[in-house]
């Protein structure tokens, strides 16, 4: 057996040389990158032994000068390794070679994850009107959830009845050959009993949990704030192996409206007056969202002044309401005919007051 041939090299190789075509061939002619081709596993026996002999000083030297022939084959030994590791095992100038290879072509098997883990949370939104968030209400949220699957009630396995594990054919262990050497180890599907009790599910793909759309009822308690985020526990996504459910986070968002503008937990409102009823005082009624209130205005009531009317305002956290502000806004009547003009000629005549005096004076004062 010319083995430079079989490594693609030619005598008088160097060991760098040879280490680099073995590399390459393994690790295209490996059994475990070509299971089941027995072509694959004859060749990667020869390319290993090709590779054992001249990486070997000795047995080169034996080889090279027509004494292999008992050197390389005749002492041929196989030997059987139960859980062998190879980083540990190989010395020498094969370490790097065993390490670098096998760690690509024998991956670790994973554990089996067994504990419970907690669902993952869910986001959604809703938008309410101004009114709403005041007094409160009730939304429905369609929302996408996983759920534990209703094949395997969320274990991702379903029981199957008592027959030979197809994995290792019953026999509780996996073996194979690597080269002069013939592995075990315990079969992970079976975890070496040989027998099959359960398969993964289909319906969840072994994932233990499925996807539904459901409708959740979303309490909006009144007085909530723009932007306020509510928590619906365990209305997200479901746990693993029982683990606790995700909680759904809903943000809240509040319409404005068009006459009523909260700070806190007070509402303020714009009133429009007419000048008669600044001036000579008057019972007005303007709107709030608990119906009409009635509100005195005192005799010569300014523009921009404001009233309070209490407990009229938005629900707080301690369950007390906020006051209702009104500001007033001075609204002069149409003078369409010659009779209001007189009049509000008159109504100047009658009081000669320099109402920009105290704007002047302050602004003389700055100077």
């Amino acid at each position: 057996m010319d083995y430079y041939s079989i490594l693609g090299l030619q005598p008088g190789a160097s060991v760098s040389d040879i280490k680099r075509a073995y590399r390459r061939l393994a690790r295209r002619h490996h059994p475990g990158i070509n299971p089941g081709d027995r072509q694959a596993e004859g060749l990667f026996q020869r390319i290993s032994e090709a590779y054992e002999t001249l990486v070997d000083p000795e047995r080169r030297r034996r080889y090279d000068s027509a004494e292999s022939s008992t050197g390389a084959s005749g002492d041929r030994k196989t030997f059987e390794f139960t859980g062998f590791d190879f980083t540990a095992a190989a010395h020498g100038a094969q370490a790097a070679t065993f390490s670098e290879l096998f760690a690509e072509v024998l991956h670790p098997v994973p554990k089996t994850e067994t504990r419970a883990e907690p669902g993952a949370d869910l986001h959604g939104s809703v938008s309410v009107s101004f009114e709403d968030a005041l007094r409160g209400v009730e939304r429905q949220l369609v929302i996408t959830r996983q759920v534990p699957c209703g094949a395997c009630r969320g274990v991702g396995e379903v029981s199957t009845p008592d027959m030979r594990c197809s994995t290792c054919q019953g026999a509780g262990k996996l073996r194979w050959a690597r080269g002069h050497m013939v592995f075990t180890k315990v079969c992970v599907e079976c975890r070496g009993t040989g027998r099959e009790r359960q398969r993964r599910c289909g319906m969840c793909a072994g994932q233990g949990r499925s996807v539904r759309s459901e409708a959740v009822t979303v309490r909006i308690p009144a007085g909530v704030r723009d932007g306020s985020r509510l928590r619906v526990p365990e209305c997200g996504h479901s746990g693993r192996l029982g683990g606790r459910n995700g909680d759904l986070y809903v943000d809240v968002s509040v319409r404005p409206h068009p006459v009523l503008r909260r700070d806190g937990d007070d509402l303020h409102m714009v009133v429009p007056v007419s000048v008669h009823e600044a001036a000579l005082g008057a019972r007005i009624e303007v709107p709030s969202v608990d119906g009409p209130v009635r509100v005195k205005i005192p005799p010569g009531t300014q523009a921009g002044q404001r009233f309070r009317v209490t407990g009229r305002g938005a629900p707080g956290v301690s369950g007390e309401r906020g006051d209702l502000y009104l500001e007033v806004r001075l609204t002069l009547p149409p003078l369409v005919d010659e009779r209001s003009k007189e009049l509000m000629r008159e109504l100047a005549r009658l009081n000669p007051v320099d109402v920009r005096r105290t704007l002047t004076e302050s602004f003389n004062s700055q100077a």
